[in-house]
């Protein structure tokens, strides 16, 4: 694998941050390519050099959030709903600039869509078919229900300030979702 010069991913980084960091002062439709680069102290041609557009900038960068839940999600789903939750919302609390400019300030109304549709791929195999006590339900109401749920908590959570730690809202939506699937 081909080792990424240091100031590539320096440049990314600040580009990425900028963007975040003006969505939460303007609307995302307001913000220029000359917005980012003076944000990010680059020269406007560095952004072409590796997004065609901002929108490819967001769009990358809302990517790689959802990938790094999902390399979480590979391992996690093998936890109990405590153990298997708790590493997402560290995760939430480590990038909340971006979760709150993406869910709260409504920056990315699509990114809210992008991330439930992770949630519920990822409950697809977590609903109990084997107890008889989800067999009058619906598979697909049963997803909606919980991955709305789940991301609506996510959202009161981080537009109260996070008022709980990360372990006690793995504990509490665990529980939830336990008795939901």
């Amino acid at each position: 694998m081909k080792k990424v010069d240091r100031r590539i991913l320096k440049s990314q980084e600040a580009m990425k941050k900028a963007v975040i960091e003006l969505m939460t002062e303007k609307n995302f439709d307001d913000i220029t390519i000359q917005d980012i680069a003076d944000r990010a102290n680059i020269n406007r041609g560095t952004i072409y050099l590796h997004y065609q557009d901002k929108f490819d900038l967001l769009d990358k960068l809302i990517e790689m959030h959802i990938n790094e839940l999902a390399e979480m999600g590979e391992w996690a789903c093998r936890l109990d709903w405590n153990n298997g939750l708790l590493p997402f919302f560290e995760y939430f609390e480590k990038n909340y600039l971006f979760f709150s400019t993406m869910l709260v300030s409504k920056g990315a109304p699509s990114f809210r869509t992008r991330l439930f549709d992770f949630i519920t791929e990822g409950f697809i195999g977590e609903i109990d078919k084997e107890s008889g006590r989800n067999k009058d339900l619906s598979e697909d109401v049963m997803l909606q229900y919980t991955g709305n749920a789940y991301v609506g908590v996510i959202e009161w959570w981080i537009r109260n300030g996070m008022p709980s730690s990360p372990q006690a809202m793995a504990k509490q939506v665990g529980a939830l979702l336990e008795r939901s699937l």
